[in-house]
């Protein structure tokens, strides 16, 4: 079993700061992201963006991985390769971004309306946020790890989703991965003790349909079996006695999409 690290205030701050940047920079992407767009172009925009402060895109190399970004579309749960195919109307995209700054990482993600959505998709994505807002509740000191995943799938599984189970939470420090290992279901009371200092990326991936995954031939993209959507969203949080602190935010992604929603109101108003 891999050695779990429990960072300092120091450390912490310093994952603040990377997860704070990739908050940032799904922001920048929110700006961008409509009917026409390309996954490759939204890539770029956020390269250029991360590297403006002087940080890196952590993705880019990362055990080969050719982007900047994990988008991933539709049935496509994570790991979605940035391609020239257009985003359409009614599309939604799950955007995975990782910062490495100062020597440690930040890794969060969101996933977009692309357009107008049906509204059993729009459903399942409030819900999986939902799902995580569960999970990071009790993500305290003296929980464990099962308690996350227990928030997770009992709460997305009532609306009859599937949990996905092949592709899990981390640690998060140093190196993007680090123990332990966070699944989106399980027992509570099971598995490691949640301590203070703990660094954990808690990720919900949640099926309209079946839980059932594959994967693409392109080595890297994760599917939903059915064919049907899947959506995802992802925090860094530190553990902390009483509350988990959550050090990502998506306070600026939905700044930008409460004034796109405003603007497009407006343009439909004048049409």
């Amino acid at each position: 079993m891999r050695k779990i690290n429990y960072r300092t205030e120091e450390e912490i701050e310093l994952i603040r700061e990377s997860s704070l940047l990739v908050g940032k920079t799904l922001a920048e992407v929110a700006r961008n992201i409509k009917p026409g767009v390309t996954t490759l172009e939204l890539d770029s925009i956020a390269e250029e963006f991360i590297r403006s402060y002087n940080a890196v895109p952590g993705f880019k190399g990362y055990n080969d991985f050719p982007g900047s970004l994990c988008t991933s579309v539709n049935e496509a749960v994570v790991h979605g390769v940035p391609t020239n195919e257009p985003l359409q109307d009614g599309d939604i995209v799950s955007v995975d971004c990782g910062v490495y700054k100062n020597g440690y990482w930040g890794d969060s993600a969101y996933t977009f309306a692309v357009g107008d959505i049906e509204d059993e998709v729009a459903s399942l994505l409030k819900r999986t946020k939902e799902s995580l807002n569960r999970a990071i509740e009790v993500a305290v000191a003296g929980n464990r790890i099962g308690d996350i995943g227990f928030a997770v799938q009992s709460y997305s599984e009532s609306f009859g989703y599937g949990v996905v189970r092949e592709l899990v939470g981390h640690g998060l420090g140093t190196d993007l991965h680090e123990a332990p290992e966070v699944p989106n279901y399980g027992r509570k009371g099971n598995g490691p003790l949640l301590k203070e200092g703990m660094v954990l990326a808690i990720e919900p991936m949640i099926n309209l349909g079946g839980k059932s995954v594959r994967q693409k031939n392109d080595g890297w993209t994760i599917v939903t079996s059915d064919g049907k959507v899947s959506a995802h969203f992802e925090h860094d949080i530190v553990v902390r006695k009483g509350r988990a602190e959550v050090l990502s935010t998506f306070e600026y992604i939905e700044e930008v999409l409460k004034t796109n929603c405003i603007f497009r109101v407006i343009n439909r108003m004048v049409q």
